[in-house]
C-alpha cells in the first residue's frame, strides 16, 4: 500500500520513512502536490488529523501524518502542541531550546521531568481513521549536549541510556523515540493488512 506523508518537516520525514520501510511512502512534492495545513487543533490528535485531512482532500488516497509535542511537567505540560513555535511563530529549533533552557534553569533536575509524545494518524478514507500514540519520558537539561537529531533533542536527556537524544546515533534514537513508538504501532497495523 502506498501512503502519502502529510508533513513538511524534513527531519520528521526522514525518521518516518526509515521507520515505515518497506512500505512505500510518497512525499507530496514528488507528485507536484503542494499542501499546507493550519494547525488549529487543541490536541496533538486534532492537529495530526488536520494535516492528514488537508492532504487526503488533494490525493484521495491513504495518508499518514503525526503531531508531536514536548510536555514538561514543570510547565504544566507546555510547550505541548506549541512545541514547534514555542519561542514565536517563526522560531528556529535553537530559539525554542533557548526559551526552554531559560525557563528550566532555576528548576531542580528532579523536577525537570518531561515526555515527548507523538500521535500518528493513518487515514485510509473519510470513514477509516486510526490513531497510534508513542511516548518517551526524560529530563530537560539546562545545557545542550550532542549534535545529531533536531528540535529539543540536545536538551532531552534519556536516563535509560544516560544521554540526550542528540548524543545518540540516529539508529538508536529510531528504536526508542516517541515517533518510533507511534509509527511502529502504525507499521504493525499495516503489516497485518
Amino acid at each position: 500500500m502506498k501512503l502519502y506523508l502529510a508533513s513538511n518537516n524534513p527531519d520528521k520525514r526522514k525518521e518516518i520513512v526509515k521507520i515505515l520501510r518497506p512500505h512505500g511512502i510518497i512525499l507530496p512534492e514528488e507528485e507536484g502536490i503542494k499542501f499546507h495545513a493550519e494547525e488549529t487543533g487543541k490536541t496533538l490528535k486534532e492537529n495530526a488529523l488536520i494535516k492528514a485531512r488537508a492532504l487526503y482532500e488533494l490525493v484521495h488516497k491513504p495518508v499518514i501524518s503525526d503531531d508531536t509535542g514536548l510536555m514538561c511537567d514543570f510547565l504544566d505540560g507546555a510547550p505541548g502542541i506549541y512545541s514547534a513555535r514555542f519561542a514565536g511563530e517563526n522560531a528556529t529549533y535553537k530559539d525554542n531550546r533557548r526559551k526552554l533552557i531559560e525557563l528550566a534553569k532555576n528548576v531542580p533536575p528532579e523536577k525537570r521531568t518531561a515526555s515527548f509524545v507523538t500521535v500518528a494518524v493513518l487515514m485510509l478514507d473519510e470513514k477509516n481513521i486510526l490513531f497510534f500514540e508513542g511516548k518517551v519520558d526524560g529530563i530537560i537539561l539546562t545545557e545542550e549536549r550532542g549534535t545529531s537529531g533536531f528540535g529539543y533533542d540536545p536538551i532531552f536527556y534519556y536516563p535509560a541510556l544516560g544521554m540526550t537524544f542528540a548524543e545518540m546515533p540516529i539508529e538508536v534514537k529510531n528504536q526508542i523515540s516517541h515517533r518510533y513508538r507511534a509509527f511502529s504501532k502504525l507499521k504493525k497495523y499495516l503489516d497485518s493488512l
